[in-house]
């Protein structure tokens, strides 16, 4: 038979299938009664008014299955919404079929009771054949040969669905063979056949018994706690498991995530600090209803952002990139489609002066996200021109549109690497901060910075390449044996964004409180140990324009929290947008680096002003000591 019982199955679940069943059900609920209270000879059984009967009762039946949405796809199999629909249905068929007998048709005899009797056996004839389908579609498939067997922690709902989806899923890539939770009400429970064997204190046993090598943390909701996520993971890592877990329920609800999507954990946990919570609900106001702009859409900062403006209800949001695939990517993840012939959607270079100025006075934002940038620091010490042409002009275009467009709020996104920069990226990154800093002096408005330290996942990231060469077996080269680095996750970059909006004071660069330093040795470790494999470091040396470790304050910078305890607001020295169109001309890379340097660099208390600046590529004091 094609499609086996699992073909018969999905065909019983369409609508006009499930009405015939259901119409089957109570006629013969109808005989089962009659015959049962002796009324049998009171039914009438001639051939023609047999049609009549079975006419009206099927009738009645798929009438009041629809009016109670059995047939419209409206409930999920064997829920309590269902059940409640299947009951009222049932009450009201059998009310109906009483009517039309008191009207004179004899449908179910003359005796009490046979009205009842028969709305009870449809109802639990209905009710069998629904359960009966669902359990013929959950039943376990066959996994794929090379299934990796895991235990599944969390018999919550989230791990009632991943083990549902699990089993049922024709050549699955995990196969559950244990639940474990630490409630103890969930003991004796079982999950397509999967039952509870315990708590965490019975993993190393559990993995043991059944030959288990992943654990899968299933805890989507409310209950989900990072102390216990880091705890579960140390557990698992005693005993030799490698640790997954699923996605958390605001990316099941508002992404494109699925339930069975595990992925590993610790790029997370690295941080060595629990995720960053700011408050947005103050912010959240700022948005709705405002015309926005974001530069650098497509980008990793930039779609997330748009994504969560999107949400809050913008009256217009200006995605602005030159990447056509990276437009079309964020457009499909906004409204599920992306034919790209919305004016939303603009295809542009932000070191093209006039297209810039007349996409602005198109648009008219008030708000404005500018995270166009070029940022891979290795390229840029060897093309500096590239940083100046895209981050310096680029910038300075960007900037000079908005003012001229009167927005209310400009938000600069720039690196820790502006802080005390050595590199070109650094300096053109400084250069940005000061030239927005300037606009704070010149127009109304809210003109500020924010700082971020190696954000998770980004596209490019050092995470992207250290998972690739793990995975090809190695060797993982590192820059130096101490090297180490901040690290934030794009949902609390683009907190910081947003808050930048709600709390930054204009001429300010905000800089958020990221923890310690994660050392790049010890986030190879845990990553080649989450991937059950040995790999070798290859140290190769700091590359010119590196530090040792980021600064996120500059010297002479206060650590200055007036608004929110883990932001920093930091002001920021002016830089008039003359001097930098005073090197727009320049090309030879030791003339860009030593322009740059000199504009990234004002006049402080330790530094008088015909002092030269720390050029890029030039090691600090303290990393030549090293």
């Amino acid at each position: 038979m094609p499609g086996g019982w699992s073909g018969v199955a999905a065909r019983c679940r369409r609508p006009a299938v499930q009405a015939a069943i259901d119409a089957i059900a109570w006629t013969c609920g109808l005989l089962i009664a009659a015959l049962a209270t002796n009324s049998a000879s009171d039914l009438v059984v001639g051939p023609g008014n047999l049609v009549i009967v079975c006419a009206v009762t099927w009738t009645a039946v798929v009438l009041t299955g629809a009016v109670c949405g059995l047939y419209s796809g409206r409930y999920q199999a064997e829920t309590g919404a269902e059940l409640r629909a299947v009951l009222v249905s049932a009450g009201l068929t059998g009310l109906l079929l009483e009517g039309i007998c008191q009207a004179g048709l004899p449908l179910v005899g003359d005796k009490p009771g046979v009205a009842g009797l028969a709305a009870l056996v449809g109802v639990l004839a209905m009710i069998a054949v629904r359960a009966a389908v669902a359990a013929v579609l959950r039943r376990p498939r066959r996994p794929a040969p090379t299934a990796v067997k895991v235990i599944v922690f969390g018999a919550g709902s989230a791990g009632t669905q991943l083990v549902q989806r699990l089993v049922g899923q024709p050549g699955a890539r995990y196969r559950p063979v244990a639940l474990l939770d630490d409630d103890p009400g969930k003991r004796r429970l079982r999950i397509c056949g999967i039952r509870v064997r315990g708590g965490r204190e019975r993993l190393a046993e559990v993995a043991a018994e059944t030959g288990a090598t992943v654990m899968v943390i299933a805890i989507a909701g409310g209950c989900r706690d990072d102390r216990v996520i880091r705890e579960l993971i140390t557990l698992a890592e005693s005993i030799d498991l490698i640790t997954t877990v699923i996605p958390r329920v605001e990316e099941l609800v508002a992404g494109p995530a699925r339930i069975d999507d595990v992925r590993d954990p610790r790029i997370t946990q690295l941080l060595g600090r629990d995720p960053i919570r700011l408050d947005l609900e103050s912010a959240a106001g700022q948005f709705a209803g405002r015309r926005i702009l974001v530069t650098g859409a497509g980008g990793s900062i930039g779609s997330e952002l748009c994504r969560q403006l999107h949400r809050l209800g913008p009256a217009s949001l200006v995605l602005l990139d030159r990447d056509e695939s990276a437009l079309h990517a964020i457009q499909l993840a906004l409204h599920g489609r992306a034919l790209l012939d919305s004016d939303e959607v603009v295809l542009a270079d932000i070191t093209d002066a006039s297209r810039i100025h007349e996409i602005f006075a198109q648009t008219r934002p008030e708000i404005v996200f500018h995270t166009a940038a070029v940022k891979h620091l290795p390229l840029l010490e060897r093309y500096p021109a590239e940083a100046l042409k895209t981050n310096v002009i680029g910038t300075m275009n960007v900037l000079q549109a908005a003012a001229a467009c009167g927005v209310r709020s400009f938000v600069n996104v720039s690196t820790d690497k502006a802080a005390d920069p050595v590199s070109v990226l650094g300096t053109s990154k400084r250069i940005t901060e000061r030239l927005t800093a300037h606009m704070a002096g010149e127009y109304p408005g809210t003109w500020a910075s924010v700082r971020f330290g190696n954000v998770l996942g980004s596209r490019g990231s050092l995470l992207g390449s250290l998972s690739a060469q793990i995975a090809a077996g190695g060797p993982v080269t590192v820059t130096h044996p101490q090297v180490a680095r901040y690290f934030m996750t794009a949902t609390e970059a683009v907190q910081l964004v947003l808050q930048a909006v709600a709390v930054g004071e204009s001429g300010e660069a905000l800089v958020l409180d990221m923890g310690d330093q994660v050392p790049i040795v010890d986030l190879v470790r845990r990553m080649a140990a989450a991937a059950s494999r040995h790999v070798e470091i290859v140290f190769t040396g700091l590359r010119p324009g590196e530090k040792l470790s980021e600064d996120l304050l500059g010297k002479g910078e206060p650590d200055h929290r007036p608004r929110h305890p883990l932001v920093r607001q930091v002001p920021v020295p002016v830089l008039d947008a003359g001097e930098v169109t005073g090197i727009g001309h320049l090309t030879d890379p030791d003339e860009v680096r030593a322009a740059l340097a000199r504009l990234a660099t004002a006049p402080g208390p330790e530094q008088s002003a015909d002092q030269p600046p720390v050029l890029p590529g030039q090691p600090e004091k303290a990393e030549a000591s090293r």
